[in-house]
This record gives C-alpha cells, structure tokens and sequence, in this order.
C-alpha cells in the first residue's frame, strides 16, 4: 500500500461481482473501500421489501447454476427456497405455457404425447439458411409458435429486426418436447428467502461502505483511496468514451401496490404482441410466496439507451464488440485497474455467472500480490 492510500482496494460497486470480490479480498487480508452511485447495495439484483413481498426493483432474478461451487458459496451468505422458474406467455388474451414443451404443443395442436410432439416439431421447423435470430427461430420452432411466442417480444425487447439480431440471445431458451416446464435446467435453483439484498448484505460484512457516492465526482478523487481500483460500471465511461460509447438497451419499470390476493398464476408472464408495449408482467410473491392480503407487480418496458440511462442489455454485434475490444486491450495494459462484471466486461451474465467470475478473477488478485511479496 502506498504512503497516500487507505485502502488496499476500491471498488466501485456494491452488486454481485464488487461484493464478492470485496469478500474474497477481505478474507483475505486486505482492506476494502465499496462505493455506490445508488443509495443502496445489491445492484441491479436489490430487493425491496413492500407489505411483507421481497420485490426485485429491477426485474426478475432467479439463480440458477450448475456450478456446484458457487451453489454452495452462495449458500454461504443466505436460505434459498426451492422456487423453479415457469413462465406463461399472453398473445392476443390466450395464455400459453412457456419455454415450449408438451404442454404448448397440447394447448395449440391438442397434441397428447412425447412422440406427438416430436414429430409435430420436426414437420413444423424450417431449413433456413443464416445466422440470425429470426432464421434460427424459425429452424427450431417453425412459423406458428415463432410469431406467437418470440418475434413481438423479441422485437420489442431489442428494438431491431428479429432477423437483424444474433441468434445467441434466444439460444438460451430451450424447446423440449417433454413435460418439463421450466424455464431452466440447471440442477441448483432457488431465490434467497429473505431477498437478494440480505444476501448481498451479509457477503459486505465488516467491509466499508459508502452509497450515493458517484467514482466520476471530481471533488471526490476517489482514485487516490486505494492502490487498485476494481470498476464494474461501464468500461468506456471509465476510460471517458475514448474510442465510442458502447450501445446497450435500457428498461424502464412500472410497479404497482394492489389490495388483491393474487393478480396472475405465474411469477412472470411475458406479452409477446408488438402492439403491447410492455415485454412482461412480474408478480413478486410467487418468488416467496407470502401469505398477503396484498400483491406487486412490475411492469417492464424496453426503451432506447443513452448515457443518462442505466444500461441493461449490451448489443453485441460486431461494430460494438470491436469497440469493447479496444478498451479491454486499455484496460489489460494498466495492472492497477481490475474490470469486472456485465458492464465492465460488456456481456449478458447471469448471476451465477457474475459471482463466477468475482471468484476466479480474485482467486488471480490473490495469487499475484502473494507472489509479488514473496519476491520482495
């Protein structure tokens, strides 16, 4: 540490990655600063406790992993209930089930079998040639259940073409011909029982903490508080859009305090008519469920971005990838400088992923500061 300097590390935001990595450090033995431009913890996973309902403020999170490790390092720091994710989708007032599975095919076709299905699927799917999204859609799921239930949504979602768009962001979403309803596969699925912003709480334990504090304020020189900087806002703000501005999609959230018990089935329910200019409705007490004379719902709505917006999706294509890759190529070049999580590293994660990443890129921190004192 420098004579000048206070803190071994700062890091510059209080979600997923920077609490990690702040508790990896602290363990450790290393002295960590967190700041936050927002005035609570948790980032985008923060969860905001209305009428005894844990409230995702800023859309749906549901972790779920493989990674038996990080399964288990989360577990470190809360309770996770055994809630698995199932969506429906709404198109022109019909209510369908969602990823697409045996129960779609019965509810469309009055399909009744696995092998039904299957051989319905292989009749409707396509062969089309491309890479995009709109293409590949049509390859796996054919052109009924593709307007139905992925092109509104995903246009609205994006605010371009279905067939102008990478088909890497619907990949995710499986299409199965089984009974399996679930949104995902992996083995480890469950939200924290008392919210995500607990369980970022108790990872930041003993650690210091200072909201509403903005890293670009000049009067603050938060720059000279730490001998390295962990930055997990976005890398070209950071290097003051140097080479661009990276381009991303913003959201916008409508939540609304109901005196009713229920309001819909499902914790989510996606809308997928390009007419509906919202993508979804979000119903928080299905994720724990609360016993309530109360609900919340959340409406999303896909909007452009600027730089006054909070960015939420980053579109990948290969203007913006080319870009990214001149200001990681900066970022390599300067040791004190650690850049990490989904706008630091411009990419779509999921939380096990983000947590992931924390863990291997500290583990790395760790290593080479325990090298560089023995070799002194």
């Amino acid at each position: 540490m420098t004579e000048a300097s206070t803190y071994d590390f700062l890091i510059v935001g209080a979600g997923l990655f920077g609490a990690v990595f702040a508790r990896e450090m602290t363990d450790a033995g290393y002295r960590c600063l967190v700041i936050d431009k927002r005035s609570h913890i948790a980032g985008n996973v923060y969860t905001n406790n209305i009428n005894g309902i844990q409230v995702h403020q800023y859309g749906a999170h549901i972790f779920h992993t493989n990674d038996e490790t990080v399964w288990n390092y989360v577990n470190r720091f809360a309770e996770f209930n055994d809630y698995e994710h199932r969506v429906e989708v709404n198109y022109q007032g019909e209510t369908y089930s969602f990823p697409v599975n045996l129960k779609t095919f019965q509810q469309i076709w009055g399909i009744e079998t696995e092998e039904e299905a299957e051989k319905k699927l292989e009749e409707i799917q396509q062969q089309n040639v491309g890479s995009d999204l709109e293409s590949w859609s049509l390859n796996q799921v054919g052109t009924e259940l593709y307007e139905r239930f992925i092109k509104g949504y995903t246009e609205k979602q994006w605010g371009k073409q279905a067939s102008d768009l990478p088909s890497a962001i619907i990949k995710r979403i499986p299409v199965r011909t089984t009974a399996d309803d679930r949104y995902f596969n992996d083995k480890y699925q469950g939200i924290p029982i008392n919210g995500y912003t607990a369980m970022v709480e108790a990872m930041l334990a003993g650690v210091k903490i200072g909201l509403n504090a903005d890293f670009f304020d000049p009067d603050q020189q938060w720059d000279k508080h730490a001998d390295r900087i962990v930055f997990t806002g976005a890398i070209d703000a950071f290097y003051k859009y140097k080479y661009g501005a990276l381009e991303y999609r913003s959201l916008r959230f409508e939540h609304e305090l109901l005196e009713q018990n229920e309001f819909q089935n499902r914790a989510v329910v996606n809308y997928t008519e390009a007419e509906i200019p919202y993508t979804r409705i979000i119903e928080h007490k299905h994720f724990n469920p609360t016993p309530s004379d109360y609900t919340v719902i959340t409406r999303e709505y896909p909007q452009a971005w600027n730089t006054e917006n909070e960015a939420y999706y980053p579109i990948r294509d290969a203007r913006n990838l080319e870009r990214y890759n001149a200001y990681k190529k900066l970022a390599e070049s300067q040791p004190n400088y650690i850049f990490g999580g989904r706008l630091a590293e411009y990419r779509y994660y999921d939380m096990h992923q983000v947590i992931a990443s924390a863990l291997s890129k500290s583990k790395k921190v760790i290593n080479e500061l325990k090298k560089t004192s023995r070799d002194v």
